[in-house]
């Protein structure tokens, strides 16, 4: 239901975006699809921790701008000059249903867009540029975008495990660490609250990457809605390939009980964020 309501924000919020002409049409089908909303259901969820009520609009628009920057970069990512894949959220990727020149303008769109969003709808301009600084480094080449470089590089050169630990996190896991810390931010968390939940997502993106380097070669392109495989046709070092899918599998469930123990001491109200921990570790896609 969250992912649902995630949807129908970012429609309501690119809806009154100002977009020239048909590149709207591009946009939206670059946000529509069978996406996860992971990153934004993780914000609302831990703006809700903090605070005990429902997500504010502060972080709703937050949660809209992190889904924005996700989905600029699994466009690029999907580009021929980098993964190249056909295939994405169960149908065909932005640059296969357009063009090369759209889907990389449609990414360049949606991410400055985010960052229009947190300027023009955050009441607070110390929250706003908070989250700004927030979301503008761990998407950035200290972040995300390191990841990135990393990971290309590294294609049919091994990088032992340190290395590929460092580029999960900076490809993946800070952005769950980003939705947390957001979320916290919205709600008035106090700085060892921000430290705890930022702790969590780093945690549980961690063992996201992880999920998806075994689903790689254990779910069907069918079930992962992207190409099946992928990794492995490209010489990738991943987790099953480096230690094993058994060893993996391990890792990644050591991972889930450091998170969710981290949020012993909020008792049943971090229930959905333990949850969603828990859910990452079994899902099928």
């Amino acid at each position: 239901m969250r992912a649902q309501e995630v949807d129908a924000l970012l429609l309501s919020y690119l809806g009154e975006a100002k977009v020239a002409g048909q590149f709207r049409e591009v946009l939206e089908y670059a946000m529509a699809g069978e996406g996860k909303r992971v990153r934004a259901v993780l914000l609302l969820w831990a703006c809700e921790l903090i605070s005990g009520q429902p997500a504010n609009v502060q972080a709703e628009t937050a949660a809209v701008a992190i889904e924005m920057v996700h989905t600029y970069s699994l466009i690029h990512d999907d580009l021929p000059a980098m993964d190249d894949d056909d295939f994405r959220r169960g149908r065909p990727t932005c640059h296969k249903a357009f063009n090369e020149a759209l889907a990389i303008l449609a990414g360049d769109g949606l991410l400055t867009l985010a960052f229009e969003l947190l300027a023009d709808r955050v009441d607070s301009p110390v929250l706003a540029v908070s989250l700004i600084r927030t979301l503008a480094k761990v998407a950035g080449p200290d972040g995300m975008i390191a990841g990135q470089v990393a990971d290309l590089l590294a294609e049919k050169t091994p990088v032992g495990m340190a290395g590929l630990r460092s580029i999960h996190i900076n490809k993946t896991a800070k952005m769950f660490q980003c939705a947390s810390v957001m979320g916290a931010l919205c709600a008035g968390a106090t700085p060892a609250e921000v430290e705890l939940l930022g702790e969590f997502g780093l945690k549980i993106g961690l063992g996201f990457q992880i999920a998806d380097d075994i689903l790689d070669i254990s779910a069907s392109t069918e079930q992962l809605g992207k190409t099946a495989g992928k990794d492995e046709k490209a010489g990738k070092s991943t987790y099953p390939a480096l230690v094993g899918i058994d060893q993996a599998k391990q890792q990644l469930h050591t991972l889930t009980e450091e998170a969710i123990g981290l949020l012993e001491a909020f008792d049943s109200q971090a229930t959905p964020l333990k949850q969603l921990a828990q859910a990452l570790v079994t899902r099928t896609k």
